[in-house]
């Protein structure tokens, strides 16, 4: 049964095994395998920042993470109404609802705490998670060309958007 819950400090050490095997399974996430610098004293200053005004949520398989979702409110006061998001799930746990599941709960903690614009970027062949997105309310608003490079070739990114009101 996957649950999904808030990341907190005492995540750290499982976070990072976490994204390590993420990185090592899809091409899809910003960094390549290995090149993730961090420990565990690091992340929990992340995880404890990220409480303080942002959100991290994790899916888990009987204790294990198997997935997450970050959002980072904007600092600004001109983008204190926007969060960036970023989402990762284990290759085995794709497909079975999952980013549904927390894109829900985003939804829920951008309407309590006055975020009105939630926004992502996506690989423009990563079709499964742009079809999701596009069915939670996402929209594309542009393109970003040559955004990454990624096993020896230049990807696009579409910039996509939900707004709340």
């Amino acid at each position: 049964m996957i649950k999904i819950k808030e990341g907190r400090p005492h995540d750290a050490q499982e976070f990072i095994s976490f994204l390590k095997q993420l990185d090592s399974e899809t091409s899809f996430m910003l960094y390549e395998p290995g090149e993730r610098k961090t420990n565990v004293e690091k992340m929990t200053h992340r995880i404890e920042e990220t409480n303080k005004n942002s959100l991290l949520l994790l899916a888990e398989d009987e204790g294990t993470i198997v997935g997450f979702l970050s959002a980072e409110r904007g600092t600004a006061n001109r983008t204190k109404h926007s969060a960036y998001i970023i989402i990762g799930i284990l290759r085995n746990y794709r497909g079975e609802g999952i980013g549904r599941k927390m894109l829900e709960e985003l939804d829920k903690w951008a309407m309590n705490n006055w975020i009105i614009r939630l926004e992502l970027t996506v690989m423009k062949h990563n079709e499964n998670a742009i079809k999701l997105y596009e069915k939670m309310g996402f929209k594309i608003e542009g393109i970003r060309e040559k955004s990454c490079f990624v096993n020896g070739k230049f990807i696009d990114e579409y910039h996509m958007a939900k707004l709340f009101i």
